[in-house]
């Protein structure tokens, strides 16, 4: 499946709230443990793309089918040209390129706002699959945070990965 990407708009909150909450209530790629309203999403989505930041959609046959979004790494001053991803795919749509296609696309949207560095926070395990994601598009480990967040009956690790944009750290970034 080829999906159409495109920059998300008020229309696709139902659906990013759908996929999310399937993701909240039976998955770790997020350590929330109750989904967030379609108010609270479309919230998160106005401030994000508020800021200039990058939040695509992909459509497939049936609309929607996921969503990536690039969000401030850390709100310090010092951090504003590290963002962190997010990749989500509805259930019915794994393994079909959605992810990569989706990060593909969040990666020069990044550049185009001069960030310098993507990170990654996965959970691990249970969250292979973006782990191989995020190696195919040129992330690296850098750390891996034990037994960070308690979910489903479990602790989790949380491995960090980055991967750095443009001119990475060769000089300074223009975003002030």
């Amino acid at each position: 499946m080829t999906p159409m990407l495109r920059a998300a708009g008020a229309e696709d909150i139902p659906a990013i709230a759908r996929i999310y909450t399937e993701a909240v209530l039976n998955g770790t790629a997020t350590f929330e443990t109750e989904p967030p309203s379609e108010a609270e999403m479309a919230r998160r989505w106005s401030d994000l793309v508020a800021a200039g930041l990058p939040w695509l959609v992909a459509e497939g046959g049936n609309g929607v089918v996921g969503y990536a979004y690039a969000g401030l790494y850390r709100t310090r001053a010092a951090y504003r040209s590290t963002l962190e991803t997010s990749v989500y795919v509805a259930s019915e749509a794994r393994g079909l390129g959605i992810g990569r296609a989706l990060l593909d696309a969040l990666i020069p949207a990044c550049e185009a706002i001069d960030a310098r560095r993507l990170v990654a926070v996965i959970a691990h395990p249970g969250s292979e699959a973006s782990v191989a994601l995020h190696t195919g598009a040129g992330f690296v480990p850098a750390g891996c945070l034990p037994a960070v967040g308690y979910k489903h009956g479990r602790w989790l690790d949380t491995l960090l990965m980055q991967r750095a944009l443009g001119p990475g750290s060769d000089g300074p970034p223009s975003r002030v």
